[in-house]
Order: C-alpha cells, then sequence, then structure tokens
C-alpha cells in the first residue's frame, strides 16, 4: 500500500512537471526563439511596408537615423539622413511613459530622464521581454556628474512604463528596424534628445516657474541648434552643464564613408 501511494505521489509530481514546463514554454512565445531568427521575421514582415513609405518621401532604408521625444506631447521622432541634414521620417505616438516633466534623479523614482543621449549597437536588444529595445544609454556624462543613478532605461514595445519609453510592439518594430539597418548600413551610434516639449522661448515662458526651468534653459541651445540645422550637433558636459557644439560628423564605418 505505501509503495503504491509513493508511485502515485511521484506520477503526481512528474505530470504536474511536465504541464508547468509545456506552458512555460508556450508563455515565452516569440522570445524563445534565436535573436537572429526572431529579428528576421520581424525584418521580413516590416521592410516591404517600410521601403514603400520612405520612397514617398524620398528617403532610404539604411540611412542614419536621428530621435527626438517629446514627453509632454508624448511623441517619438524619428528622422533619416539625406544629402548631409535630417528629414522627418515619422512622428510616433508614445503609448506610455512613466513620472512627470523633468529629468530623472534616482533608481526607483519610476521617472523618464531628459536630456541627450547616445545609442549604439550593444544597446539593441531584440529579444527584450517588452518585444523589441534598445537602451538610451542613461545616465550619462551630465547624469553622472550630478550623481543621478538607474539604468535600463529604454525605449521598447508593449504599452507599459517604469522609467522607460513604451511604443506598442507595431510601433516599435518600425522603430528598430530602421535603427538595424542604420547599424548594417555603417551608422555606429545614433543619437536620442529627450525634451519635455518643445524648448521655444514661448513654451519656456509658459514655464517659467518649473523647478527644472534652469535645467530645461541649459537643453535649449541643443534643441535650436538641430532646428536651425538640421543636423545633429556634438554633446559634452562642463562643470555640470551641456556645451553645444558643432554639428557633429555622421559615425559611421571606416568602410562604409
Amino acid at each position: 500500500m505505501y509503495s503504491y501511494q509513493r508511485r502515485l505521489t511521484y506520477r503526481i509530481l512528474f505530470t504536474a512537471l511536465l504541464l508547468y514546463f509545456c506552458f512555460a514554454v508556450n508563455s515565452l512565445g516569440e522570445d524563445t526563439l534565436p535573436a537572429d531568427e526572431k529579428l528576421g521575421d520581424i525584418l521580413a514582415n516590416v521592410t516591404p511596408g517600410l521601403q514603400k513609405e520612405l520612397a514617398v518621401k524620398k528617403l532610404d532604408l539604411g540611412a542614419p537615423i536621428f530621435i527626438r521625444i517629446f514627453k509632454l506631447q508624448k511623441e517619438l521622432e524619428v528622422w533619416l539622413e539625406k544629402d548631409g541634414q535630417y528629414r522627418l521620417f515619422k512622428a510616433y505616438p508614445i503609448c506610455s511613459y512613466s513620472g512627470y516633466l523633468g529629468p530623472k534623479i534616482k533608481e526607483g523614482d519610476w521617472q523618464s530622464p531628459e536630456g541627450f543621449y547616445s545609442v549604439s549597437h550593444e544597446q539593441m536588444n531584440p529579444l527584450s521581454s517588452y518585444h523589441l529595445s534598445f537602451n538610451i544609454g542613461y545616465p550619462n556624462d551630465y547624469d553622472t556628474y550630478f550623481k543621478h543613478d538607474g539604468n535600463s532605461i529604454m525605449v521598447h514595445g508593449e504599452c507599459s512604463s517604469m522609467g522607460c519609453f513604451a511604443m506598442t510592439n507595431h510601433r516599435m518594430e518600425e522603430i528598430y528596424t530602421l535603427a538595424h539597418y542604420a547599424f548594417e548600413n555603417g551608422q555606429q551610434a545614433f543619437d536620442v534628445h529627450v525634451f519635455p516639449f518643445p524648448l521655444t522661448d514661448k513654451n519656456l515662458e509658459k514655464f517659467r516657474s518649473s523647478p527644472w526651468i534652469g535645467f530645461w534653459k541649459n537643453l535649449q541651445p541643443g534643441y535650436l541648434a538641430f532646428e536651425k540645422s538640421r543636423r545633429v550637433p556634438s554633446i559634452s558636459v562642463e562643470n555640470g552643464k551641456y556645451i553645444i557644439g558643432r554639428p557633429v560628423k555622421l559615425a559611421m564605418s571606416p568602410e562604409k564613408r
């Protein structure tokens, strides 16, 4: 009797473990695919439609990319380079971001950052838990100077945010595809400028009572430099201030120049 009960118990436990394993595998879905297979499927689905949209605007798949984010408007702009200047391809609605206007200060404040960031190929993640993602590079030199902490601030799919910018899966597939081909074509890094809103004098006057008005005035020259030239300015940090320089040369691999 004891032996029979023991065998029955083992059988129940084995069945439960087997069902759990099957459920876990199924729930992982596409993220169980190897990165190259998952991304290959996405590129195959997304690229034909993108090429048609790009052709209408006389832009090229694989052109250098630049991204601007405006938190108040909940928009992410994708710009592509053409003849030495960037042209707006599309302004994507942001599905969700965390917090309020103003920079991210510390880990766990559920605040999306503001400032000037950069994304290299190593920051791209085709196997993200949020479908697809790239790390914007927070904290940057400015954040580090002021000892702002936190990490893993992403632009990603889905529609939930804990400090990131969630774009939904379909929009993220397009954005990721544009960045992927820019890297494939030789761009070594692309800039991501995150603003509370368009930093015009008129808008800054509206928010003159904000505790972040000094910070936003420091960001404004970077915003205006791109608005004037449609070229991404060089950004450095000195003594806790962003310094805006001349437009940067496009960071391309030597063999692509």
